[in-house]
């Protein structure tokens, strides 16, 4: 039966496939595809699993039996008789292969898979005792899945795996979740999925960031999902309308079939911008740079046009390493490949932004979570309160530009005292360089304006600054009140509100009358329904991610800036600013 869900639009596109379930478990489950030759080895990892875990239930109904009648528990006997009889379930064990040997999917992926297929039909029963039956299968996979996970466990990314991963199948696949941290993103960033659904996000969550630079159609925020769609549905997502549709009828797939093939032809219309210069029709030239989250990133930053890297995320190298961070050479080997990728553009390296919806790992749980972690210990307030950590990164980034041209920015800073420290730790690594004789480059230093704080004072950052770069999405968070990873007030988080404008407006001028340069790295700046009014207000350098830089280039070219700033000035004085963007 057909059936739609609605979610929020975050990147553009239709994608058609099948649906692959990530279920949500308490255990951490990695999701990876193995290759042929490792089929046999994931099989004989789940039959170990399964085989400890009896031997184990074994071991508790002997010390039962060995206890006598009057101290056994003839309850807690009959759980265990139940969990044995659900470890050596055909449907189970079966399942479970067919996921890994169809479908290539690494034996916890393929656990998490059938249970999820089996749990749905305990909740389809009628008899109140077998749907709660569902509660020990749950119990046992957790049991399974705690045993490999301290194992020898292969360490693999998703996509690794050649395409014809499928079993011979060459249909399209899906990525369906409850959520995806940005980490299990970059992961996937490779993979074979056509696009992905998630139940929880918003618009400028980092999921749906990460989802916009892989290109591929998303929804994210479409609240039950994961629950309604089943294993192997056949799954439309309409990234332009945030709909996801299940079961298509052959006319509605034959519909968005030729809508995806439409969206195939103007992107390679498009294409044919890449070596256009970003000139205005009054002759302003404009500044069109990538936001990155690998160094392998930099191929798609040159194929699409990019004059450069305004934004490379540095934070991407420190998560999903269950605390382990990068060292000082890790990171330089990395920045180093990025800044050699770019072949002599420069590259805007950010100190390492953690907190908020970008946890370190996906387990990391503070004490505090009744707390609202964007306003808690993230971004500079972390590095600065572990100087070594942060130094290490400075002295990696330093390194770095001894091989191309290196900018150093740094996120969420509001205080004198913290410009004052951050900028005293930066010294402090280019005299550690040079004790240690280390090659160093110059490299200017950046900040981000991404607080209200920090945008009502844009003169002190102008003082001891060598240029800003404005972070839209964090401004508007805190301007608006509105967690923007929450998709329950995204309907709030508005880019055109008067208050925002005026303080993205203002940055530009004042850092344009410094003579110091202003761009924008957040989602606004790749929004072509803003880039006429940021070059109406002065904007002459947008960075964004690499898959939307040739329709703002597009806007570009049919913009005349000196029409522009009469009508931004209206805009900017209205009380609607949405009303005559539409206008």
């Amino acid at each position: 039966m057909t059936f739609s869900v609605h979610g929020l639009a975050v990147s553009r596109g239709v994608a058609i496939g099948r649906a692959v379930i990530v279920a949500s478990s308490r255990v951490d489950v990695a999701h990876y595809f193995v290759q042929p030759d490792q089929i046999d080895a994931e099989i004989q990892r789940l039959r170990r699993a399964r085989d400890l875990v009896s031997e184990d239930i074994a071991r508790v109904q002997q010390g039962l039996h060995d206890l006598g009648p009057a101290d056994a528990h003839p309850e807690l006997t009959a759980l265990l008789d139940v969990h044995l009889m659900l470890l050596q379930d055909e449907q189970l064990t079966n399942g479970v292969k067919h996921w890994i040997t169809e479908r290539r999917y690494n034996a916890e992926w393929a656990l998490t898979t059938q249970l999820e297929v089996i749990a749905r039909q305990f909740d389809e029963m009628e008899d109140p005792y077998l749907r709660e039956r569902k509660a020990d299968l749950e119990q046992v996979v957790e049991r399974m899945l705690r045993v490999m996970r301290g194992g020898d466990t292969p360490v693999g990314l998703p996509g690794q795996a050649d395409a014809s991963r499928q079993g011979g199948a060459d249909e399209p696949l899906v990525l369906i979740a409850h959520d995806l941290s940005p980490a299990d993103m970059l992961q996937f960033k490779q993979s074979v999925f056509a696009g992905f659904v998630t139940d929880v996000g918003g618009k400028t969550s980092h999921t749906a960031i990460v989802a916009r630079s892989m290109d591929i159609p998303a929804v994210v925020g479409a609240r039950s999902a994961s629950h309604l769609i089943n294993q192997d549905d056949w799954v439309v997502i309409d990234g332009d309308a945030g709909v996801v549709v299940v079961d298509p009828s052959p006319i509605v797939l034959a519909e968005y079939g030729f809508k995806q093939r439409q969206g195939e032809i103007e992107r390679e219309r498009l294409s044919r911008l890449k070596n256009t210069p970003a000139v205005t029709l009054d002759g302003q030239t404009i500044e069109l740079l990538a936001n990155i989250e690998q160094p392998s990133d930099a191929v798609a930053a040159l194929k699409a046009g990019a004059v450069g890297v305004g934004l490379f995320r540095s934070e991407f190298l420190f998560m999903g390493r269950n605390g382990r961070l990068p060292d000082e050479q890790e990171q330089y080997l990395a920045y180093r490949a990025a800044v050699e990728g770019m072949q002599g553009l420069p590259v805007t390296i950010r100190t390492v932004d953690v907190g908020a919806d970008k946890p370190l790992d996906r387990n990391t749980a503070r004490s505090e979570d009744h707390l609202n972690p964007a306003l808690g210990l993230r971004a500079i307030r972390w590095s600065l309160a572990d100087p070594a950590m942060f130094l290490e990164q400075l002295r990696a980034i330093l390194r770095a530009s001894a091989h191309g041209p290196v900018n150093l920015l740094i996120p969420m800073l509001a205080h004198a005292t913290e410009i004052r420290q951050t900028l005293a730790l930066v010294q402090k690594a280019r005299d550690q360089l040079d004790a240690a004789c280390q090659p160093h480059g110059a490299v200017k230093v950046g900040a981000m304006i991404e607080i209200p704080a920090a945008a009502l004072t844009v003169p002190m950052f102008l003082r001891h600054f060598d240029f800003l770069s404005i972070g839209t999405n964090d401004l508007i968070q805190y301007t608006l009140a509105i967690d923007r990873a929450d998709e329950a007030v995204s309907h709030l988080y508005d880019p055109v509100h008067p208050a925002v404008l005026q303080l993205v407006a203002a940055t530009i001028a004042q850092g344009r009358a410094q003579g110091k340069s202003v761009s924008v790295c957040g989602e606004m700046a790749g929004d072509v329904a803003m880039t006429r009014l940021l070059l109406g207000m002065g904007l002459r350098s947008f960075s964004m991610h690499p898959s939307q830089i040739l329709q703002v280039k597009q806007q570009i070219l049919r913009s005349d800036t000196a029409k522009l700033e009469t009508w931004a000035q209206r805009v900017l004085a209205a009380e609607d600013p949405a009303s005559l963007l539409r206008d």
